[in-house]
């Protein structure tokens, strides 16, 4: 089988203003590649640029899918270790862009041996609920919407903070007394605070029953990610700090952190992705299968990874549920209240409408 060309979009999903410590989206800067194959077969990639995580654009994205797209022509799509190591020789980083490539040959793989993506990697449905994510806004505004969230039916709540930590207490002390205390809570500072300010906030916050905190410091304050934990009770998960399995090694080698965040767009996708979650399992780290802001066909590959990675034990995988306007996908994952289940269909199983296509930039490589 060889690669007859690509198909690339500039994907973007409108979106309700979605605000965390270092930025604001107001739409989803996603691209959606299709690697055509002389089989008829093709397989579908996406990916969500977050700039101010991991400083890649829209734009960037879709300058190098149609460089990617004319390294792999002619090319056979099923040896995937060659073709992603050809992305890595071609660009360092770039992961974001790399991993809606990565998970496009293996939706492919999975069709030309026609299995649903997990069964290809080996994997088993397992039951998954996704937590709900409340972004930043004052403590009553806040309160609202988490007590929304858990009105509907949300059995796990993510909470965006990172500004100062008297605030952010006074954020979570409103949630706390809108939706009680026995629904968990998960935080998530994205790099908001110092090392003071985690102090401050995270022993300010203990009586809250949080279950977690997320980044709490910038990556390059890794090295004082082991005294922190020494500084709380609340345990600690490393998200932007993690973009491979090298830095999972690094991490829990030095007690840095209880858990790990994988995403897609971190980790250049699911062949990185499986090598981080395998790490942590030796070091008895748990990881949390996480996102951008990826429409339901990325999701799709996040849940089929999931089945197949055992040490995944956390779900953040409400991308599409915070704010897009449009769902732009064919089939794929489907919600039940905040229970996620696949269809039994070959690959991803998951695909973009073809009239939301049309009004799509596009570029044929």
């Amino acid at each position: 089988m060889k690669i007859t060309h690509t198909s690339i979009y500039r994907f973007s999903i409108p979106m309700e203003p979605f605000v965390i410590a270092t930025g604001t989206m107001d739409y989803a800067q996603n691209t959606l590649i299709r690697i055509h194959t002389d089989r008829g077969l093709y397989g579908v990639g996406e990916c969500s640029a977050f700039p101010m995580i991991v400083g890649e654009t829209q734009d960037t994205c879709l300058v190098l899918a149609r460089e990617f797209a004319r390294l792999w022509k002619g090319k056979e799509p099923l040896a995937i270790d060659a073709r992603l190591a050809e992305l890595d020789g071609f660009i360092a980083r770039n992961t974001t862009i790399k991993s809606a490539f990565d998970m496009a040959l293996y939706d492919l793989a999975a069709k030309h041996a026609a299995l649903p993506l997990y069964r290809y990697l080996k994997g088993e449905v397992r039951d998954i609920v996704t937590d709900i994510t409340v972004g930043i806004a004052s403590p009553a505004e806040m309160a609202k919407k988490a007590l929304a969230f858990k009105n509907q039916g949300a059995e796990v709540l993510k909470v965006k903070l990172g500004k100062e930590p008297e605030a952010d207490i006074a954020r979570i002390r409103a949630i706390r007394g809108a939706v009680g205390q026995e629904i968990p809570l998960r935080i998530d500072a994205n790099q908001g605070w110092d090392f003071g300010q985690a102090c401050s906030a995270l022993r300010g916050l203990e009586a809250s029953n949080i279950q977690f905190c997320e980044q709490p410091l910038r990556d390059y304050n890794d090295h004082l990610l082991p005294q922190l934990r020494k500084e709380t009770v609340i345990p600690i998960m490393a998200d932007e700090s993690c973009y491979d399995h090298r830095d999972a090694i690094r991490l829990a080698g030095q007690s840095a952190c209880d858990y790990i965040n994988i995403k897609f767009a971190k980790s250049s996708g699911i062949t990185e992705a499986m090598r981080i979650q395998r790490v942590a399992a030796k070091y008895g780290v748990p990881c949390m299968i996480g996102g951008m802001l990826e429409s339901r066909i990325a999701l799709s590959a996040k849940v089929h990874f999931a089945y197949s990675a055992s040490n995944v034990q956390f779900f953040d995988l409400d991308t599409c549920m915070i704010g897009h306007l449009e769902d732009p996908v064919v089939a794929g994952v489907q919600f039940d209240g905040y229970r996620i289940t696949l269809p039994e269909l070959p690959g991803i199983g998951a695909d973009a409408d073809e009239a939301f296509l049309k009004k799509c930039e596009q570029w044929e490589v």
